[in-house]
Parts: structure tokens; sequence; C-alpha cells
């Protein structure tokens, strides 16, 4: 069997690296500033013909405005898709860093020229607003999305407010969070041959058997974290401040409040969703107690927490990852399969391991063209599943972009969906493929440590950012270890004494983006898994019939409240009881693990 490292050196895998080129039509980084430049002409005339005029319209000349609104946020996402999916390939490339730096400025210089829209839009009555939407004109294309933004009604500022924010934004929050990144992607973890690699390669290390090499590679982390520890903690503490003021000033009741409105669910729902998922730390923990049994440990200390089970892992090619997954949708929908073949075919996909590429993986949607999706791929059977969390992400775009700009993204909430399904798809179908028990369990394993991680440890993340946030508004300005404090104490919530924390532990919250980029976004992992899962529930349940209600589902995007998308499939989001018949999922699974534990391991 070929090793990790030849797996990572074949060609097929280096040459999968995305064309931007559809992007910016051929044109490179002139073609970023040719399409800022239309955007930017487009604006100012659309300013003209409507600055206070957005009162007098009748249904059609909204129809009309919003038409041209549409065309002017393509221009402006194409631009910014193309330098953001750039410079995440090498983040320390100066002319990629400074061409995302002046696609925000101009990003920004728009945003001012049109933001008396939608101020303007949020002041009509709601009389004025709902005559305008049934007017007769199809707005269809754009009627959830208005509806949404007469949400923010109660947290809007006057336009000159709004002007100083938007514009100030760009070198406060904005600026902070590139650092962040930036600092983050150029961490180097040394290893005892005196050669260093970026952190993601360093983490699939804790995925391995060996407790000794896990060990390591966590001591290794830890100490290439410190360094820029400080740093990090200065740039988290002016972040989290700076959303406190913005809160204040917008009038959000809590720190969680402006991410619930714009995840369009009610602050008594995320509530109940923390509740339960909080109220079920026993499911972690007893898996950590069993997952130690099966590594034959006492206890599991941090670095275990992602071990593989079996006693060796198998690897897997870029190909056969490539042709699992893709032959795996196909298997659920012909339409489904070809779609993700595709991403492969043109290019759509950039996955190998690169000096300065940002880590971790995602999917991006990009106006009027096509997602891409940014891979770390290390070969593990882990990385087929992000594969095909990834996929389903694209599939989604790919089925709602006739939804158009404005309603082609769904919320936080609902955008799990797609990736934890397509997720599901690919394990139940290694599942089946088992034959010994013992291969069962491990791979059991494997899909019960992923739906720990996304359920309950981004609780737990969720509750470090609530401590922080609270923490830091009550009392000033935090220091590394306050930070580090709160970190522990959140984890060790959900861990409880199944796992030991240890020290170099501590500072391994000042590595994520979520925390720095979109506060208050993590418990969407939660939200999207519980609701995946249901999902699938339906899917066993009732088999094909399904089938073509989640794609049409998928093809809805954002057009309609999250409440209706669960509808679609049968899934009820106002149940109360909705997250504990997820949370009933999750357990089934363990309470299989725990029974082939004891047939495999009689001492269990």
């Amino acid at each position: 069997m070929p090793s990790a490292e030849q797996l990572l050196s074949d060609p097929e895998l280096a040459a999968s690296a995305w064309d931007l080129a559809p992007i910016v039509d051929g044109e490179a980084e002139a073609g970023v500033r040719r399409l800022l430049d239309d955007a930017l002409r487009r604006a100012g005339t659309f300013a003209q013909a409507h600055a206070g005029r957005v009162a007098a319209l009748d249904s059609d000349g909204l129809r009309a405005a919003m038409l041209e609104l549409a065309g002017i946020t393509e221009l402006v996402d194409r631009a910014g898709s193309y330098a953001m999916l750039s410079f995440s390939t090498d983040t320390a490339d100066p002319a990629r860093g400074a061409l995302l730096q002046h696609v925000q400025e101009r990003g920004t210089e728009l945003e001012t020229q049109l933001l008396f829209f939608e101020l303007e839009w949020a002041a009509l009555t709601d009389d004025q607003a709902q005559a305008l939407l049934g007017g007769g004109a199809d707005l269809e294309f754009c009627a959830h999305h208005l509806r949404s933004a007469r949400r923010y009604r109660p947290h809007l500022l006057s336009e000159p407010e709004e002007r100083v924010l938007a514009e100030k934004g760009l070198s406060a929050s904005a600026a902070w969070a590139r650092l962040f990144g930036e600092q983050v992607a150029a961490i180097r973890v040394a290893g005892d041959d005196g050669t260093e690699r970026p952190l993601e390669a360093a983490f699939s290390d804790l995925q391995s058997p060996s407790r000794a090499l896990r060990a390591e590679a966590a001591g290794a982390i830890s100490a290439a974290l410190e360094p820029g520890l400080r740093t990090r903690a200065f740039i988290f503490n002016t972040l989290v401040y700076d959303k406190s003021v913005d809160d204040r000033l917008r009038r959000y009741p809590h720190w969680l409040a402006a991410r619930n409105l714009a995840n369009e669910a009610d602050d008594d729902s995320v509530l109940a969703l923390i509740h339960a998922v909080r109220s079920r730390y026993d499911i972690p923990q007893r898996w950590y107690r069993l997952k130690a049994q099966l590594l034959g440990l006492d206890r599991l200390s941090d670095f275990d927490r992602n071990a593989t089970v079996a006693a060796s892992e198998p690897l897997y090619s870029y190909a056969q990852a490539r042709e699992l997954v893709t032959d795996t949708y196909a298997q659920f929908s012909s339409q489904a399969g070809a779609i993700a073949r595709r991403f492969f075919d043109e290019h759509w996909i950039d996955a190998p391991l690169r000096e300065n590429k940002r880590g971790g993986a995602y999917c991006a949607t990009v106006a009027g063209v096509h997602p891409y999706v940014m891979l770390n791929f290390t070969a593990r059977r882990r990385d087929v599943m992000t594969i095909a969390h990834e996929l389903g992400h694209g599939l989604h775009a790919v089925l709602a972009d006739k939804q158009g700009v404005f309603h082609q993204s769904t919320p936080l909430t609902v955008a799990e969906t797609a990736s934890v399904f397509g997720e599901t798809l690919v394990f139940e179908r290694l599942l089946e493929e088992c034959g010994a028990e013992r291969e069962r369990l491990e791979l059991l394993a494997g899909r019960i440590d992923d739906a720990v991680a996304t359920v309950f440890r981004q609780m737990a993340m969720n509750r470090f950012e609530h401590l922080v946030h609270t923490r830091r508004r009550a009392q000033g300005e935090l220091s590394v270890n306050d930070i580090s404090d709160a970190w522990v104490e959140s984890q060790a919530e959900m861990l409880g004494d199944a796992v030991e924390i240890t020290d170099g532990y501590r500072s391994w919250w000042s590595y994520i983006p979520h925390f720095i980029n979109t506060p208050g976004y993590v418990y969407a992992y939660a939200y999207g898994e519980l609701l995946a899962l249901s999902v699938y529930s339906r899917y066993r349940a009732v088999g094909a019939a399904l089938v073509p209600r989640y794609l049409e589902m998928l093809a809805a995007g954002g057009s309609r409240p999250p409440q209706e998308l669960g509808a679609m499939v049968g899934i009820d989001l106002a149940d109360p009881g909705f997250w504990d018949a997820g949370l009933a999922l999750v357990n089934e699974q363990l309470l299989a693990a725990e029974a082939l534990a004891q047939r495999v391991l009689p001492s269990a």
C-alpha cells in the first residue's frame, strides 16, 4: 500500500488547482478592477436615479431597481470572490493581499453609495412594503430578501452614521481579521527532524493510531501557537470590543442577537438548541470513556480525542476519494452525481497542501459563475468525508444558482444541511461495505467522532464565545490567561472527567477563524448537523420518494424562511422536540458502538 507521502505527491492531486479564469473572464487582476469599475459606475447611476425616491416606486419600478441591484451585486461578488480565492491559496503573497485589500476598499465605497436603498426600504410602513411586494410585478427573485431586510429596522442607524461605520469597518474589524488570518497561515509546526509543517498537516497527526506521535504533535502545535499568542489575543479582544460597540449602537440586546437575526432564527429557538445540546453532554463523555477502552487507555487526554481506533487507518488516493464520493452521490441521485463530478472535471477544486495556503476546507459560492471548493487533502479517511461535506455545499449552490444573488445562499442554520447529508450518505455506504464487526466499530467510531465534534464541541465553542463576549463587556480587556481560562471552562463542561485537559491545550482557541471572522457562527454547525440527521432519518423511512423533495429544497436556496424549507422535506423546525429527535440519532449511533464494543472487547 502506498504511504501517505506517496499519495500526497500524486500528480493528479498536485494538478487539482482552481481555474479562477471564468470569474473574471480570463483577465486575472485586470478583470477584478474592470468588474469593480463597472459596478461603481452603475452604482453611481443607480443612486442618482433612486436616492430619496424609494417610497415613490411602484411595483414595476421596484422590480427594475432590484434587477439593477442584482447586476451590481454580482459584479462585486465576482471581483471579491476572485481576490479571496486567490489569496486563500497563498496568504503570504503581497500582491494577492494587496488585491484583496483593493477589493475591500472599493467594495466599501460601493456599499456607502447604495446604503440609502436599504434604509429607505426599511423606513416604509408595513402596508407600503406589502403593497409593493403584492403589486403585480414578478418579484419572486427578491421578495424573501426584501422581507428579511425589514427585520433589521430596529437596528439600523441614520444614513450618515451607516456610512461612517461602513467606511471605518475596513480599517477596523476587516483589517484585524485579515491580520489574524495571515498570522495563523504563517504558523509552522516544527518536527524532530528539523523540518516545519503548516498547522493543517500537524493536526492530521492527531488522528494517528500512535499515541506517542499524537502527544508529540500536540506538544509541537502548542509550542507553535505560543510565539504569536499575545498578538492573536489582542486581535480577539479588539474584535470582541468592536462587536460590543456595534451591538450597543444598533440596540441588540445581547452578543448573539445579531447572528440569530442573520440566521433567521429567533432567540428562543437558539436557546432551546443550546440547552438541548448542553443537557446531553453525557453523550460525548460516554463516547470518550468508550474510546479510551478501544485505545487501551485508562483515560483520554485532549490530544487523543481524534485518534483513530483502527490499528492502521486506511489511506486513500485523491482518485479513490473522488470516485467514492461522486459514485455515492450518483447512487442517491444521478443529477447529484453529475454535479459532483463537474467539480473535479472542470477544476472547481483546489486540493493539495501548499506553503502559506489557508487551512481547513470550504465551499465558496460565486454569483453568476459556479462554486469553488478548497481542500487540504492529507489522504486520510476524514479527507474523504470532508470532500463529501464540501461537495454537499457545492451541490446546494449549483442547484440554487437559478435563485440569483439574493436567494442563492441560505442562512447559516440551513447551510450545513446538504453538507452533512452528503457526509452521511458516504458514511452509510462505507458502513454497508464493512464485513467484520471490528471494522464496523472502527468506522462507526469515526462517525461518532465527527458528530461529537460538530454538535457538542461546536456548542462548547459557543459557550466559550459567550464567556469571552460577556466577560469582555463586563470586565474590560481580557488577558491571555482570561481567554484561556474561558476556553478550558467551556471544554471541561463538555468533556467532564472523561478527558484530561493538558496545559498545552489552553491556547488552542487561538487558531480558530470563526471566532474572528463570524462571531456566533459555531452553533449553526450543531443546528445543521441535527437538521441533516433528521432529514436523513426521513430518507431512511421513505426512501427514494424523498429524493426529489430534497433536491427541490436545495434548489430553493434562501428564497424561503428556514421553517418553510424544512417543511419541504417533512421537518418541523418549530417543534420544541426537534432538537431532542436529532440528538437521539447521535445517541443511537453511540448505542450501536457500545453494543459492538461489548462483542469485540469483552471487557468493554
